[in-house]
């Protein structure tokens, strides 16, 4: 073997060594606008019943990604805007929103019918889906979940706001959260978040 071969052998050696490396380089991980709960020991599922009285748990939305908010129909800002940053993250995903499923839970059960929740949502999202239960059940996923919220008088005999954690959690493709996307994120940042976890990260 020539000395010359012998060199160019080994310049390709190198180069092929070297590849995986090129490549990892360029290939940066994505990091996640929103806060990053992997593994945390809560927000693990619910046992909830949506608009049309049908039971609902999370994993009937197994393969899809899954955005939940906590908040109540007569909310006077908060929840308008978030459910309007949901519904523009859809349509900034395009053809890819038919795998993501937003769910909105009420923390007022006795105000929010089924049928007033299903006015409310699907206002903003035709495929948005929204879940009560008895008090006590939304007790439990609102612990489940470490969300507070509390009935605050109102100015007049009988009327109340409700105070309310305002924020998502996301759930990945594979049923296990993942995020938490603080109150004010962007419908951009959003879909991106989104976008990411449908392609596996």
């Amino acid at each position: 073997m020539s000395k010359r071969f012998s060199a160019a052998r080994r310049s390709l050696l190198l180069a092929t060594a070297l590849a995986p490396v090129v490549l990892a380089a360029c290939s940066k991980p994505y990091v996640f606008h929103g806060v990053d709960i992997t593994g945390v020991p809560y927000a693990d599922g619910f046992s909830l019943t949506d608009f049309n009285g049908k039971p609902r748990t999370l994993a009937d939305f197994a393969g899809k990604v899954v955005v939940m908010y906590f908040g109540y129909t007569q909310c006077p800002d908060i929840c308008p805007a978030s459910l309007q940053v949901v519904a523009q993250a859809m349509d900034d995903l395009g053809e890819k929103a038919k795998d993501v499923q937003f769910l909105f839970v009420t923390v007022d059960p006795q105000r929010d019918t089924p049928e007033i929740l299903k006015a409310y949502v699907t206002h903003f999202n035709p495929t948005f889906l929204a879940l009560t239960g008895s008090p006590e059940q939304i007790a439990l996923t609102a612990k489940n979940f470490k969300v507070y919220y509390k009935k605050v008088p109102g100015k007049t005999p009988g009327s109340y706001t409700m105070d309310h954690t305002a924020g998502f959690y996301v759930f990945d493709p594979q049923g296990k959260i993942r995020l938490f996307e603080r109150e004010g994120v962007t419908a951009q940042d959003l879909a991106q978040d989104i976008n990411a976890l449908l392609d596996g990260h």
